[in-house]
């Protein structure tokens, strides 16, 4: 079968399975709300608990949040959430943390150094690259826009 591209992109789009979009948004939206309103628990639970400032509790509910999503990526529970609720997950702390938590379980019998240490942010990284870069642009911008104002 000799096609162009023109004709393979019509053929592909025309015997590709279409996706339920407003069923995966409405996914996406309850379990995304699920896990911040999990988030917000936790924080309201350890400014009871322990009596914290509302900065220390959102910290220590975020890294709570962070735990939880790197041991459900450990015993693989994490993946088949996610292929229920799509793009809730990536709800940015339990996202990021599985993003970073799964090239490292996926490379521990490579070793410490040339698996885990190697691999780690083969997902991370580009984001934390380019979140930088983009954090310093828009910075310089917005103190050039003061400066002129």
């Amino acid at each position: 079968m000799n096609m162009d591209r023109e004709s393979y992109k019509r053929y592909a789009k025309a015997h590709a399975p279409k996706s339920p979009l407003a069923k995966n948004c409405a996914k996406a939206f309850l379990f995304g709300g699920a896990i911040c309103a999990l988030s917000q628990g936790f924080r309201q639970l350890y400014m009871w608990i322990w009596d914290l400032e509302v900065s220390d509790a959102s910290a220590l509910a975020s890294i709570t949040l962070a735990a939880i999503a790197i041991i459900l990526t450990a015993f693989g529970v994490f993946d088949n959430i996610a292929k229920h609720a799509g793009a809730g997950t990536l709800v940015p702390i339990t996202g990021f943390a599985n993003a970073v938590a799964s090239p490292a379980i996926d490379s521990k019998s490579e070793g410490l150094v040339l698996g885990v240490g190697a691999k780690i942010f083969t997902v991370a990284g580009p984001v934390l690259l380019y979140g930088t870069v983009a954090g310093v642009i828009y910075g310089f911008v917005l103190y050039f826009l003061q400066m002129l104002a």
